[in-house]
């Protein structure tokens, strides 16, 4: 089988961290957003390709990354975008890029932005002893947070029912774009003819399930969805549990160091408080009071007294 990675998004709620980089290309300890899918499909022998789908914007970017690492299996698909105004819509983008590669295998399909506790390979298990489509869902906990989801209603492990994002949630299972299909339920074209909605995932697997049998995977491992800047800082403590990552090569001194603190290369922070703060590459911080703060590359800062700041690369 073959894999898609979905990375195409512009994350724009992270902006301006996001505006010229990749949130799945996000420091996440000592690791990326993406890496750890990318390293599971690596060493899972069921998987021929991975696809990493991304836009033109961002294509160099994954395209250095991927040569970086190291991936043989990872290549990318580019869609013919650079611009949030310009996007297909998921469930178009994947139509589009079936048909450009060329895919006729069974499929596994995964966001790019999920930070995951379970190993993909579980899944895929799953899905070949099932021998049908299948998705993984987790509870959120809480019908505030279901809202901005597809909700998933199960007969034992079969999906009877999907609503995405409703406004009244009537439980809190969610979907977490998690996908496997044989290669005969990869049925996107003819969804798409019958003139449905080319957004979300979840209005394929709706329409799916009333076509033909469609299995949940539950798990109660950790699940992060990494799209606001609040979602980035609980991914980052529970990565480094609540503590502290200095990188060797940056500079920290004469500083108090609070939880959740990551310093990375070339970063210099000298008589400063850091508290739940993140410091990119090569930024200056000096005489500053930083609390649920993000500093970009380069950016230098002397002076601020600052809480909840997202600050642009100069």
């Amino acid at each position: 089988m073959d894999a898609i990675v979905l990375a195409g998004g512009y994350a724009t709620r992270l902006w301006p961290i996001t505006r010229r980089r990749p949130k799945m290309l996000l420091p996440v300890g000592e690791t990326t957003v993406i890496d750890g899918v990318l390293q599971s499909l690596e060493d899972d022998d069921r998987i021929g390709t991975t696809y990493l789908s991304t836009n033109e914007a961002f294509a160099d970017e994954f395209e250095a990354h991927i040569d970086e690492m190291g991936y043989e299996k990872a290549q990318l698909s580019v869609e013919s975008t650079a611009d949030e105004d310009e996007k297909f819509g998921v469930v178009g983008a994947l139509a589009q890029l079936i048909d450009r590669e060329g895919i006729d295998d069974d499929l596994f399909i995964i966001g790019g932005d999920n930070l995951i506790g379970f190993d993909p390979s579980e899944f895929l298990d799953f899905f070949e002893e099932r021998d049908g489509p299948a998705l993984a869902a987790y509870d959120v906990g809480s019908r505030e947070k279901a809202k901005s989801y597809g909700l998933v209603e199960l007969d034992g492990e079969r999906v009877v029912d999907f609503q995405e994002k409703p406004d009244h949630p009537n439980s809190t299972l969610v979907s977490i774009a998690c996908y496997a299909f044989p290669a005969d339920s990869l049925r996107f074209e003819e969804y798409l003819s019958g003139d449905n909605n080319p957004d979300e995932p979840g209005w394929y697997i709706d329409w799916l399930q009333q076509q033909e049998s469609v299995y949940a995977f539950t798990f109660d491992d950790v699940w992060f969805d990494i799209g606001t800047p609040d979602s980035y800082f609980e991914t980052v403590e529970w990565k480094l549990d609540g503590g502290s990552l200095i990188h060797p090569d940056a500079t920290v001194e004469n500083c108090d160091i609070g939880n959740t603190v990551h310093v990375m290369a070339g970063a210099e922070v000298t008589d400063s408080s850091l508290d739940r703060t993140i410091v990119f590459p090569d930024a200056e911080v000096r005489d500053c009071d930083l609390d649920e703060t993000i500093l970009g590359e380069d950016v230098a800062v002397e002076g601020f007294d600052m809480s909840g700041s997202l600050i642009i690369n100069r």
